[in-house]
């Protein structure tokens, strides 16, 4: 199993983007990405509540779970490049802040525009299904 799983909404556009910038910038073996909108996940084996799981971003480090900022905290631990952001989120204040405008953002996100749902691997990783 990878070190860090990252449990993201394939639907959304702005999600699917990140994800698929992470993706690019991932060391091969360290990350799994885990569509929460797949058939075939299930939130509840995952010990996941299935509607937290739906607003927030969820990751899982090392078997510890993680939601929301803190969930970007982990993802920015282990890819490349990002240590520095994980360590600016982590002071007390830019936290504080930083959770305060995460649970905006987790508010008004399903109100973006969804992507269509598909089974393909290119509609899963960020490309365009025929």
């Amino acid at each position: 199993m990878a070190r860090l799983q990252i449990f993201y909404d394939g639907r959304c556009h702005l999600c699917s983007r990140e994800i698929s910038h992470y993706r690019k910038k991932a060391i091969p073996g360290t990350t799994e990405f885990v569509d929460i909108t797949a058939d075939t996940f299930d939130p509840v084996a995952e010990g996941f509540d299935p509607k937290r799981v739906n607003r927030h971003l969820h990751t899982r480090l090392d078997g510890k779970l993680f939601i929301g900022v803190d969930a970007f905290r982990a993802i920015w631990s282990v890819i490349p490049g990002y240590r520095w952001l994980g360590w600016l989120t982590g002071l007390p204040v830019v936290h504080f802040v930083s959770k305060f405008l995460y649970s905006i953002f987790a508010r008004i996100r399903p109100l973006f525009p969804k992507r269509r749902k598909c089974g393909t691997e290119a509609c899963q990783i960020g490309g365009k299904a025929g």
